[in-house]
């Protein structure tokens, strides 16, 4: 019990002795706007002692009580080295200035370019808007979400759309945050747009692989997306005007380098020109999205800050009285963040989320229509903290609650008079996690990073719980009171991440994470649409799990010039849901007898190469995997590939920055087409012909590849005016990629079919004008 004890004492404590040691604390900022600066580096002089900024531009760093000067910097901006009062713990606020050379460009220092070799972390990119400006995409509107999907491991979801898949998981599979909401759907028109308005984003990070602790609720990756916190020295105006839609962002300080406001919108205006169409129904359509961020922050002193923030959107759309379409997102999150002392941080987050779609469709001119609704209803409460014992030693702990309330369908056929109102009932749970881990630098080669998540997922009533026989025909009910627990479901996720520093330039890293999920998004068309229905775990509905193992060699080239990496990884997924052949999705209270549940499996390797300084900037990315299902009632319990499995992926985007004025941007993809199930054959059944379908997914799509290019002219800078002309060209060389094969008779009395292949977009050009007044 002794030796116990001074094994206990010597791994606990020692380490987080500070004997004749100080500890400082602070906020590094934008010397011109006053934003704060994410993963920021903090270092002695001698580069014994360092540690980052966290999300809101807060570190904490505990050196010897000799030390008289910290040095801080980040990547595009210029080195500042700051005083430090001797043998006394202390607040020291930094902000450093941009970077600027000669010919006007932001310069990448080496400083903090190596990341990717010292840090723990596996399977992880940060993206700025700034990456993102001048990539060519479609329309021409920049959209951090086409730019992941050039990212190893990340595949797009179909042609021009938002949609990803990550490491073989399913669309539904990815946590998408917005200054900490989730964003169940970040898609307008149908996946072409993303809803986030990159003149309102700072930042954004995705976990592929094991996301920290305090993150949960889905299996595949993390994408966190923090807005803008607004200028606190300055107002400032930004904006651009395109073919399809417009945007404007205003900031303002409210109480200069105390609080601030930001304002953004985004509109379309496609439907504009639909009045001077020539057709009565054309001029009664609507088509457009819209999108509203909004953020407050208010700096009370060098201890507490608060931050409101909101998001807003929508899309509509409507042909006629015929039919008609809308559904969007709002978040709103107001957060506290609050310093004990030198080593203790605390955020606080009061969230709320909804996303909602309603479907109209008109029977006659003069009956009205028929509105088809769901929504899914979020309300969190977070407490995340963290503390820092030293320069070695960084500790997470928290908890997460969260109240949902789904509405899997609703039919309101009031103004129709032969319909009746059809509702299945609105679903409720209580979501709630706590979580530790740890970051240890365990000595200067070896850093992890290891914790655990404890996640638990409550069933609670009003509701019915039917159950089915072997033919999914209901033969009992138990109807549960409001609140009343109808089931409890527990899991216990640990996450590690090792990193073996070996030199400089090398690193090799393996991880393991194991994931639950609890909410799922039903759908029985082949790709994400607006329509699909969000429906959580229940008495009869698993919640999913994957286990993620991976490792990873890092390399990086000529001085950080060149970043290089090659990741391996194997996911096990378990209670997959999938559905019946046949089965009714929309508005159908026995829904639950329609799904079967399996197990999948994905394994591949990822290859990256990076330029990160010079004119000529981009990467490289290749990624090889095999995606698998197998379900007991579908496919004769044979193994199938999953819809999304491509077993190649590539792509090169290269950006060069000619001069000052001139910058010249390509992209190229390619991938192996997605698995599809096509009829194998036909039969005629009372003069009727019907397709015979056997195995599941076992044909092929054709290939897809693209090339699009931009060029970027920077007008003359003046005083407080910057402007831009981007002209675009999409599909630069006009190839006709599949969206969708379909089989029709070669003529009209002919037994004979062929496959006809139906392609979205040949070649798109584009041209927008972007400008910021400050």
């Amino acid at each position: 019990m002794k030796t116990f004890l001074i094994l206990f004492i010597s791994f606990f404590i020692i380490p987080f002795s500070n004997a004749q040691k100080i500890s400082i604390k602070g906020t590094v900022s934008d010397a011109k706007t006053g934003e704060a600066i994410i993963n920021a580096i903090v270092n002695t002089t001698n580069g014994k002692f360092g540690t980052v900024t966290n999300t809101y531009g807060f570190y904490s760093i505990t050196v010897p009580s000799s030390t008289t000067k910290l040095i801080f910097n980040s990547i595009g901006y210029k080195e500042k080295k700051s005083e430090i009062k001797v043998s006394k713990n202390q607040t020291i606020n930094v902000e450093l200035e941009e970077n600027i050379n000669e010919l006007g460009e932001v310069t990448v220092t080496g400083q903090g370019t190596d990341k990717n070799i010292k840090i723990a972390e596996t399977g992880v990119n940060t993206i700025s808007p700034k990456d993102t400006k001048i990539i060519p995409v479609i329309f021409g509107e920049q959209d951090i979400l086409k730019t992941i999907q050039l990212l190893p491991g990340i595949k797009p979801a179909g042609e021009g759309g938002s949609g990803f898949y990550v490491r073989g998981g399913g669309a539904d599979e990815n946590l998408i945050l917005l200054d900490e909401a989730p964003v169940y759907n970040a898609s307008h028109l149908m996946g072409f747009f993303s809803v986030f308005n990159s003149d309102a984003v700072k930042n954004a990070k995705i976990y592929k692989g094991t996301a920290p602790a305090q993150y949960g609720g889905r299996l595949s990756s993390v994408l966190d997306i923090q807005m803008n916190d607004g200028n606190m020295k300055n107002f400032s105006a930004s904006g651009g005007i395109g073919l399809i839609s417009s945007r404007l962002t205003l900031e303002t300080p409210i109480i200069k380098d105390k609080a601030s406001l930001i304002l953004s919108g985004r509109r379309t205006y496609a439907d504009l020109f639909l009045a001077f169409a020539p057709k009565e129904e054309q001029r009664k359509s609507t088509l457009y999205f819209y999108d509203l961020n909004s953020k407050a922050n208010w700096k009370i002193n060098d201890n507490n800050r608060i931050f409101l923030s909101g998001y807003f959107g929508r899309d509509v759309f409507g042909f006629s009285d015929v039919m008609s379409m809308d559904w969007g997102n709002v978040t709103g999150t107001s957060r506290w963040n609050h310093v004990f002392n030198e080593k203790l941080f605390l955020n606080t987050s009061l969230i709320y989320s909804k996303y909602d779609y309603q479907i109209g469709i008109g029977f006659f001119a003069d009956s009205g229509k028929v509105k088809l609704n769901s929504a899914i209803r979020d309300w969190h409460i977070k407490e995340d903290f963290q503390y820092f014992p030293n320069s070695k030693n960084l500790i997470r702990f928290g908890i997460n609650s969260v109240y949902h309330r789904f509405t899997p369908g609703e039919v309101d056929a009031s103004e129709v008079e032969f319909l009746n109102d059809i509702k299945v009932e609105d679903k409720y749970a209580f979501e709630n996690a706590a979580y530790v881990s740890h970051e240890v630098n365990i000595s200067d080669n070896l850093k992890a990073i290891y914790g655990l998540r404890l996640s638990a997922f409550c069933v609670l009533g009003p509701g019915t719980v039917y159950e089915f026989n072997n033919r999914q025909e209901p033969i009992d009910s138990m109807i549960y009171s409001q609140n009343e627990i109808i089931k409890t479901y527990k899991n216990f996720e640990p996450r590690l991440s090792l990193n073996y520093i070996i030199n400089k330039q090398n690193s090799v890293k393996a991880a393991y994470t194991r994931n639950a999920q609890y909410v799922h998004l039903l759908s029985n068309s082949t790709s994400s649409t607006p329509a699909d229905i969000w429906y959580p775990t229940t008495k009869l509905v698993k919640p999913g799990s994957a286990d993620l193992y991976s490792v990873g060699y890092y390399r990086n080239i000529k001085d950080n010039m060149f970043e290089t990496s090659l990741e391996l990884y194997y996911k096990d997924l378990n209670d997959v849901i999938d559905y019946r052949n046949g089965a009714n999705v929309m508005v159908n209270k026995y829904l639950e007898a329609e799904m079967v549940y399996g197990k999948g499996w994905s394994y591949g390797a990822e290859v990256y190469f990076k330029k990160q300084t010079g004119k000529l900037t981009g990467w490289i990315s290749y990624t090889w995997s095999k995606t698998e299902r197998v379900f007991e009632e579908i496919n004769n319990g044979l193994p199938f590939s999953a819809k999304h499995d491509r077993t190649h992926d590539f792509s090169i985007t290269a950006i060069y920055n000619l001069n000052k004025r001139l910058s010249f941007a390509a992209t190229w993809v390619y991938y192996t087409g997605d698995a599809v199930t096509f009829p194998s054959g036909r039969y005629i059944i009372d003069y009727r012909i019907v397709q015979l379908y056997t195995e599941r997914n076992g044909y092929r799509m054709p290939e897809y590849h693209r090339a699009d290019v931009s060029i970027t002219y920077y007008n003359k800078k003046k005083k407080h005016w910057d402007s831009s002309w981007n002209v675009s060209v999409y599909n630069v060389y006009a190839r006709k990629n599949a969206y969708q094969i379909t089989f029709r008779p070669i003529n009209e009395n002919s037994t004979q079919f062929e496959a006809v292949r139906l392609a979205l977009f040949s070649i798109i050009p584009s041209v927008s004008y972007s400008f910021t007044f400050q």
